[in-house]
């Protein structure tokens, strides 16, 4: 996830940060954290990137000794060696930014931006178009001291940039029994970042927003949905930026030049075929085997085959991209015959695995709880389009959900202001279904999210994967419609589809 940097900044806020981070592979998340932590708030974290040997040697020893700029374990001398930024080529106007031509705020920005880059093995920056926030989210209160201090350096964007959904509904949380201290917190970290010149977008999915990225176009967002439909979906360009870089990246509108920004960084690395059921299937079937590919492929870039002759809408790619990054840490994947950069021709040690039936009928039981009675209806992971709230109002038929189900869509406000004017808000009402701006389901709490609820459903398997680490209920996973009937009848079908009723026995996944 975008937001681990988040993490490791508020560890050490609190005096509970890791000793030092020990890696063997190039690592920019926690990295970030730990740049942000020493630079920003004077706390050093040492950050050791070893060799293989190395890192085995210190991985088996008994013990070891840290300093702040080595660590012993017997025969063994590792020392912290800086970053090789003499390999960095910058432009005059970049090095100007760092030697603080336009003020503190921005210098730091472009140190951290130059110190990824060489952990990240790039030779130089490039520009990006346009930024997306993913800390505005008030998932600790790191995020909300970080952008209070960057915001008194004077930080400004210069690039146009959006933001995440955030943790309330900013306009109508005082109306929503918040606690008022969280309120106040969560919507002056959202007001900190409209202050720096961020659109107040409040989004998890800025792709719905027009204009979308075009293909081949070099933009700078972080959330990890967001940026792999970006880069799988339409084809623009973007690493998975880490919270906090995010805002570096939009503050000076550059970038690493590195990673999938490059036609070498966006080759797969494996091959996924994948044999559908036989039996009909619904619009389920793609979060699933968006699950899958990320379970099979969490560290390399896969090309997905066997689906050229399926025809896939904008919202059955955006379930797939989202629940393809909750299991895979890849900010891309390749779709043969349905995304751009499909065509690419894999990297010449590139494996191949399968997904047949009987690894999706694994998948669906692993994301559905063995309980049939719901009580909420969660839609909107990553944020619903009006085309799927539209499709919301079809299916109710002018029916009411079941007295007792809580049915809410967390949504853009873009897209709740369409859905107000074209009408569909106000079936959706009718029908007893609520529309929430701002919020999404992996940021809402109680309660907004319903305290009383203790088992819900979706069709999001991102929030399949997520929410009973998130909000500690059980969990029944489906279609769209699947949805709408449980919340007309208040339970949902006691028995897995057909397709996977009939899957035969076996793991489904293997090496090719």
């Amino acid at each position: 996830s975008c937001s681990g940097s988040g993490v490791l900044l508020q560890l050490a806020l609190n005096g509970k940060a890791p000793a030092a981070l020990v890696f063997h592979q190039h690592e920019d998340i926690l990295t970030l954290g730990a740049l942000v932590a020493e630079h920003i708030f004077e706390t050093a974290i040492p950050v050791f990137s070893l060799n293989q040997a190395d890192y085995q040697a210190l991985a088996h020893a008994g013990s070891a000794r840290l300093a702040r700029d080595k660590i012993a374990a017997g025969d063994l001398q590792i020392s912290v060696a800086p970053l090789p930024l003499d390999q960095l080529a910058l432009t005059d106007h970049d090095l100007q930014i760092r030697n603080g031509a336009e003020g503190r705020a921005m210098a730091t920005a472009m140190d951290i931006i130059c110190q990824i880059a060489a952990v990240q093995g790039a030779h130089s920056l490039r520009d990006v178009t346009r930024g997306h926030i993913d800390g505005c989210i008030l998932a600790h209160s790191a995020n909300l001291v970080f952008a209070e201090k960057m915001a008194s350096l004077g930080a400004k964007t210069s690039i146009p940039t959006t933001t995440n959904a955030i943790s309330v509904d900013q306009c109508n949380w005082q109306q929503q029994e918040i606690d008022k201290d969280f309120g106040r917190a969560a919507s002056a970290l959202a007001n900190l970042y409209t202050e720096m010149g961020a659109a107040p977008t409040f989004t998890c999915a800025p792709y719905l927003l027009a204009p979308p990225p075009a293909a081949g176009e070099s933009i700078g967002w972080s959330e990890s949905n967001a940026v792999i439909y970006a880069n799988s979906v339409l084809g623009a360009r973007s690493m998975k930026l880490p919270d906090y870089l995010d805002l570096f990246v939009a503050m000076t509108g550059r970038a690493p030049l590195a990673g999938v920004y490059t036609d070498e960084g966006r080759r797969p690395a494996r091959i996924i075929d994948v044999s559908l059921p036989p039996l009909e299937h619904d619009d389920s079937m793609w979060p699933l085997v968006g699950w899958l590919v990320g379970s099979l492929s969490p560290d390399r870039i896969p090309l997905v085959r066997g689906l050229d002759a399926i025809r896939l809408n904008d919202d059955d790619l955006k379930g797939f991209c989202a629940a393809f990054g909750t299991t895979s840490g890849m900010p891309l994947l390749h779709i043969a015959g349905h995304t751009p950069d499909s065509t690419l021709p894999p990297l010449a040690d590139a494996d191949i695995m399968q997904i047949d039936q009987t690894a999706l009928a694994q998948a669906w039981q692993t994301l559905n709880a063995d309980v049939t009675e719901i009580d909420l209806v969660a839609i909107g992971s990553p944020h619903a389009s009006l085309t799927e709230l539209k499709q919301i109002a079809s299916l109710m038929g002018g029916r009411k959900c079941h007295a007792r189900i809580d049915f809410i869509a967390t949504v853009g406000r873009d897209v709740m202001a369409e859905a107000i004017s074209d009408g569909t808000a106000g079936q959706l009402s009718q029908a007893g279904i609520r529309i929430i701006p701002d919020v999404c389901w992996c940021s809402i709490t109680e309660p907004l999210f319903p305290p009383a609820a203790r088992v819900l459903m979706t069709n999001s398997g991102k929030y399949a994967h997520y929410a009973d680490g998130l909000c500690g209920r059980k969990v029944r996973f489906g279609s769209l419609r699947d949805c709408v009937e449980a919340a007309v009848c208040g339970v949902a079908k006691p028995y897995p589809p057909q397709w996977a009723q009939e899957a035969t026995s076996g793991n489904g996944a293997s090496n090719g």
